[in-house]
């Protein structure tokens, strides 16, 4: 099975630059991707459950797996939410899809941002990166008219970075668009 774009040009180019960039001793500590985490939830799943259904086909055709469904911990009386309810949908990325997935985001996607001048920078302190998307329809698999809404998804990409600055530069070199 051949590799994704972004995994092939990981191994040939942007693993030894990095070592050189970051001045790392040993090639295992450059940092890498972990994992992606697409996430969303939806409000009007507290009142009816069946929302859920045509958010989980939408967010399976984005990322080419079916999600899951995530339910609240606790209760919470001002939400009228009770713990165990399902509040949203998710999905994890490893390996190759995890690869396509940012290559259709990166290349793809959020060029297609209305008014876009990069994302700004949002990582955790743990070198992992959040990033906030308004319209899932930026994506070039979900048609306009699909479902009665459209919703918005959180992307959360996992590295094995030490730190923030080392994602960034680990982000940085797969292309990701950052403001100037």
């Amino acid at each position: 099975m051949a590799k994704a774009r972004l995994e092939e040009l990981y191994n040939t180019k942007i693993r030894s630059q990095l070592k050189k960039d970051l001045e790392l001793k040993n090639i295992m500590e450059v940092p890498k991707i972990s994992k992606v985490v697409v996430n969303v939830g939806i409000k009007d799943a507290v009142k009816d459950s069946k929302v859920l259904k045509p958010v989980a086909e939408v967010v399976a055709k984005i990322t080419g797996q079916m999600p899951v469904r995530t339910v609240a911990k606790k209760s919470i009386a001002g939400f009228k939410l009770r713990e165990g309810m399902p509040i949203g949908v998710k999905v994890t990325l490893r390996r190759r899809r995890m690869y396509e997935f940012l290559d259709r985001l990166i290349n793809v996607a959020l060029p297609e941002v209305r008014d876009f001048q990069g994302v700004t920078k949002n990582f955790d302190r743990r070198g992992n990166y959040n990033l906030g998307i308004k319209e899932w329809i930026v994506f070039p698999e979900i048609e306009y008219n699909v479902g009665d809404k459209i919703y918005g998804l959180n992307v959360t990409i996992a590295t094995t970075a030490r730190n923030d600055e080392h994602a960034f530069q680990l982000l940085k070199s797969f292309g990701m668009p950052f403001k100037k």
